[in-house]
């Protein structure tokens, strides 16, 4: 199923989405949903189409980790060793936008890049997850872009604001909870800017896997539902200029796409 949360007439809620295409393409509808979804729901039956509403960021995390150098030639093309234990870094929740919104090029840099990455949505408050119940708390997964100030990471030499600038964490279109855990780690992942590819990979290059990313993060933090972790990017990270349009599809999920703007 497709979860998405959107607007409509100044209310929010959640939402399946129901039909084929895409949200540029039209054809689909949203089958309000009774509540929120972590928990047992209900459909309502009342259906809006998705051409009449404002997608929001899927989910409204309390957190977002990411885990940085996962794919290795990534690592390699910024001239990084691949770590030894994952690389773990947060993005505040004022970072995170939706499909459609706009990334705002940070006053403070010269050199933003697009990162690609599958996102897991987590579904109950977990803590020291054993690997076999990984599977359990995941609600499911959506399409992120890990948005980096590139000159400010090499520059600062550690990440909160080259990655946690206001916008940096475009989350979308919406999460999709039929994929299991290993369908989810053999997913093809791409992006485009103005439709040129520049990222093409699968996430089965991960060094680690999903099951390990959230052993070792709940090893140290409890993680609430709606909290996110990135995965890390493939290999093919590269420059975004105001006006460009930076759009990033995930096998089995959909298309996340956002316009850079300059910030007023």
């Amino acid at each position: 199923m497709r979860i998405a949360r959107f607007s409509i007439d100044g209310n929010v809620a959640f939402g399946a989405v129901e039909g084929e295409g895409t949200v540029e393409s039209g054809g689909l509808v949203l089958d309000i949903i009774k509540g929120i979804p972590y928990t047992d729901f209900e459909l309502s039956g009342t259906k809006v189409p998705l051409s009449k509403v404002r997608l929001l960021p899927p989910v409204l995390p309390n957190k977002v980790v990411a885990i940085g150098r996962n794919y290795a030639e990534h690592a390699a093309e910024l001239g990084n060793e691949v770590p030894d234990v994952p690389v773990a870094f947060f993005k505040p929740t004022t970072s995170v936008i939706g499909p459609g919104d706009a990334i705002e090029y940070p006053s403070f840099s010269n050199e933003l890049h697009h990162e690609a990455e599958l996102a897991v949505v987590i579904g109950r408050m977990c803590r020291e997850v054993p690997r076999e119940r990984v599977k359990d708390v995941v609600f499911g997964y959506t399409c992120a872009n890990d948005v980096t100030a590139r000159d400010a990471q090499k520059r600062e030499k550690q990440w909160a604001r080259a990655k946690g600038f206001d916008t940096s964490c475009p989350l979308g279109p919406w999460v999709e909870t039929d994929l299991t855990l290993a369908a989810a780690g053999d997913l093809t992942i791409q992006a485009t800017v103005n439709g040129e590819q520049r990222q093409l990979g699968r996430t089965s290059d991960m060094i680690r896997s999903i099951e390990d990313l959230v052993v070792h993060i709940t090893e140290a933090m409890t993680l609430l539902p709606g909290d996110v972790i990135l995965t890390g990017t493939p290999a093919g990270v590269g420059p975004l200029n105001v006006g460009d349009e930076v759009a990033v599809t995930i096998e089995g999920i959909g298309t996340l796409t956002n316009r850079v703007i300059k910030r007023g």
